[in-house]
């Protein structure tokens, strides 16, 4: 985190793991990944483990757990299998995610309002085992009140309908996202949440939502490996530590 902005950057290594598992091999390693996202500047690694381990195994969480120096925020899905698994490595940072075997990727935020109770029994030991327990969830009063209602710390705003709408040219769409966003950072924070965004973010979307004052992290994986292939990894995050930190300042 610099010290000029406040504002994070998490570097999600999802689908260096999907390139991995492409061909069956050990190439290329995620664990090298999060070593070189570290020495580029990221304040964070970010590493979801689904259900099916399409990408990120449990050996690479294991790998993760004893290299890291900066801290591991570990997406999973509010099941018992992860939820164990995160019992006994103890992350820095536990966010808990909605999750589907047929979609390619998250596809919306966690519906907590109509799982208050469940989620609040859920959370309950990760927080007690040391976890600080964020939320993926839609920019929506009501969910951001049900998370606050069970004791997450963190909520993650969901950002992928505002970078839809950019990468469709749908300026009035994008817009009245952008705005949304805008007004439940500002709410989630007056509650005393700390917010974070992601979803989807690139370097033609990411300024407007580094802007925001109550947003102190950005986790951000598929655009940065995609461009990674094309500028090396260190440089794709270099560059999008440098437009955050123009948009904060």
């Amino acid at each position: 985190m610099t010290a000029e902005t406040g504002l994070r950057l998490g570097v999600n290594i999802d689908h260096v793991a999907t390139v991995r598992n492409a061909r069956g091999g050990a190439y290329p390693d995620p664990l090298r990944a999060a070593r070189i996202a570290e020495e580029a500047g990221a304040d964070g690694i970010t590493a979801h483990l689904r259900e099916d381990r399409r990408h990120i195994s449990d050996a690479d969480i294991d790998g993760l757990m004893e290299v890291l120096s900066v801290p591991l925020n570990f997406e999973m899905a509010a099941t018992v299998e992860m939820q164990k698994i995160a019992l006994r490595h103890k992350p820095h940072a536990v966010c808990l995610v909605p999750e589907k075997r047929e979609e390619r990727t998250t596809e919306g935020g966690l519906e907590v309002a109509r799982e208050e109770n469940r989620l609040a029994h859920y959370i309950a030991p990760l927080r007690e085992a040391g976890c600080r327990v964020s939320i993926f969830i839609a920019a929506d009063c009501r969910q951001i009140d049900a998370a606050h209602r069970i004791g997450a710390e963190v909520i993650e705003l969901h950002t992928g309908a505002y970078c839809d709408a950019h990468a469709e040219g749908d300026t009035a769409v994008r817009d009245r996202e952008l705005q949304s966003l805008t007004e439940m950072a500002a709410y989630a924070h007056s509650l005393g949440l700390e917010v974070h965004a992601g979803h989807g973010l690139t370097y033609d979307t990411v300024q407007p939502i580094a802007a925001l004052p109550e947003v102190r992290e950005l986790n951000i994986g598929h655009f940065l490996i995609g461009e990674a292939i094309f500028l090396g990894l260190a440089p794709a995050i270099a560059e999008m530590r440098r437009l955050m930190d123009e948009a904060r300042g």
